[in-house]
Order: structure tokens, then C-alpha cells, then sequence
């Protein structure tokens, strides 16, 4: 079997911590799955019409999170971290159990999740994986954001660029190949927020379960966790590990070069219902080992399966 064939995880995985908005305990079980079934979000919490697809019509709301739900308003919200370490490990079809509204923001970053998944191990299957790839150059912007994608040839490149105000953050730019550069840092790197502004997200009813233990916080030129920063591009290295959680909510694995400035989950949701809005931006290819000699996992991960 080719490591170009779907995978899934070999043993369940399970994961429990309170919801950075909800502020609600939450556990999820990640469960092996077969070919073709892709990724299944379940409420296990719900009797009926419990099963919620993290498809990117199916975004519901992206303040300061994904959130997903289904035609009978059942919601799984902060799905992007995990969604971010599914892609990255290279897993196409898992079942997500899930006993509330929010998957657990654990310590506000990936690194739990790819730890945890790597040591149970992928199966591999007989079934070829597919990938996106993009055909034309698609744009979208919200005043000065914006957000592009465009063809490439073998590989999914991410360029992300932050303007904050603030000293502490400033302006960030990180440029990663998803598939072949090291991505430790991206999926180490935790959410973040200003000081000035937790009063808001809270009067908006959101970071109810927010901390220290799960999400850096910034406060004039100084970073109040105690341990200061993971990697020099913490901030910046967040928003990409959110761009490729987000840019997973299309079924597949991608081939394109993105470029985004100042952007979220909104500009990423948003560009993605432009692309497949028209069958000509894209094609659904079937990836064989003959035809593509590449793994479409990220190889400093696939190293550390072996």
C-alpha cells in the first residue's frame, strides 16, 4: 500500500478540556473510519440528526472561531485547531465523537492533538487518495484583508502576513510549503488576543473558558503568560495553523499557493465558497504513486510515524 492511499487512525483518541468559548467541559473520542467517508463530526450528546460535516457550506459562524452545524442547527464550534492537525498528519477519514458544542481547546494550539494521534499510529488503505487543485487565480478581500489562491504545482504554499498596532505583535509574515517544510512551529503555536479587548469578546459572549493555560495573551509590550512565547512568529505561525484547519473544511488536501494579509476565519470560509462556486477554478484528481510521486502529508510528521 502506497502512503499516497487514505488513512486513518488506527485506535480511538480521546481528548477532553473545556471550551474556549463555551467555557463548557467537552471531550471528544477521534475514532478510525473506513475509505471515502472522510471526516465526521458526531454529538453524542444528541439522540437524532447528530452528525455535522465540517464542510465549508456548513460554516455557520466564524467569530474568532469555525463553527459548523447542520440543517437542524446542531453545531460544533472551534473545530479549526483539530481540523489544522487532521490535515497535517495527512488523515482523510476519521469520526469525531463529541459529548457537547465545542471541541476542547486543550492548551490553545495543535500540539496536544498531534502528539497524541501520532502515537496511536495511521492505517493506511487500498483507496487512492484526491486533492484539490486549484485552475485560477481567486481573490477576496474585505477592506484592507485579503486573501488569494492560485495554481502550483505540486505543492500548498501558505504566505500569511499580520499588521497589528502593537509593539509586542507588529507586523508578522511567515511563508511555509505545508507539505515539506517543518511545520512544529505551526502547530505549536497558540491562539491570542490583546488585553484591551477581552472586555468585548466576553460581552459578545465568546472566551468564556479563555486562560493563560490556553491562549496567549498580550498586554501593551508585554506577553502576561509566564512563559512568554513559544517561537518568535507565535502569532502569525497561529493564523496559518487556522488557515489550514479552515482550508481542510473542503474535503481534500490541496495544490495551490494562498496569500493572505490580515485575514481569519472569515476571509478563509469565504474564499473557499468563491473557488467552488465555479467548477472551472478547480479539479478533483485522484492521486496514484505512479502518476505523483509525493506523499501530500507533511514529511517531518511522516518521519516521526516511522
Amino acid at each position: 500500500m502506497s502512503l499516497l492511499n487514505q488513512k486513518t487512525i488506527k485506535k480511538p483518541v480521546i481528548f477532553s478540556g473545556i471550551g474556549l468559548h463555551s467555557g463548557k467541559p467537552s471531550k471528544i473520542c477521534v475514532k478510525p473510519s473506513n475509505p471515502d467517508t472522510g471526516i465526521v463530526f458526531k454529538r453524542i450528546d444528541k439522540k437524532d440528526n447528530n452528525l455535522i460535516y465540517p464542510n465549508f457550506m456548513n460554516v455557520s459562524n466564524t467569530a474568532l472561531n469555525t463553527t459548523i452545524s447542520n440543517s437542524n442547527g446542531v453545531k460544533v464550534s472551534t473545530i479549526e485547531h483539530l481540523m489544522g492537525a487532521l490535515f497535517g498528519i495527512g488523515i482523510d477519514n476519521a469520526l469525531i465523537e463529541i459529548d457537547n458544542e465545542e471541541v476542547p481547546i486543550l492548551d490553545g494550539s495543535a500540539k496536544i492533538f498531534i502528539k497524541e494521534i501520532l502515537t496511536t499510529g495511521l492505517e493506511l488503505s487500498d483507496k487512492p487518495i484526491k486533492i484539490i487543485k486549484i485552475n485560477k487565480k481567486i481573490e477576496f478581500k474585505k477592506g484592507e484583508k485579503f486573501i488569494s489562491i492560485e495554481p502550483s504545482k505540486l505543492s500548498l504554499d501558505i504566505d500569511f502576513e499580520l499588521k497589528y498596532k502593537n509593539k509586542i505583535i507588529g507586523n508578522q509574515r511567515n511563508k511555509k510549503n505545508v507539505y515539506e517544510d517543518d511545520l512544529t512551529e505551526i502547530f505549536d503555536s497558540r491562539t491570542f488576543c490583546l488585553y484591551e479587548d477581552i472586555e468585548m469578546i466576553k460581552k459578545n459572549g465568546l472566551a468564556k473558558g479563555g486562560s493563560l493555560e490556553n491562549a496567549v495573551v498580550v498586554k501593551g509590550e508585554e506577553v502576561l503568560n509566564p512563559e512568554g512565547l513559544r517561537n518568535s512568529k507565535e502569532f502569525v505561525n497561529h493564523k496559518i495553523l487556522d488557515c489550514i484547519g479552515d482550508l481542510y473544511t473542503c474535503g481534500y488536501r490541496m495544490i495551490a499557493s494562498i496569500n493572505c494579509s490580515q485575514g481569519g476565519h472569515y476571509l478563509t470560509n469565504s474564499l473557499l465558497r468563491e473557488v467552488f462556486n465555479n467548477k472551472d477554478n478547480f479539479s478533483i484528481i485522484e492521486i496514484q504513486e505512479r502518476t505523483l510521486p509525493h506523499t501530500l502529508i507533511n514529511r517531518s510528521l511522516l518521519r516521526s510515524i516511522a
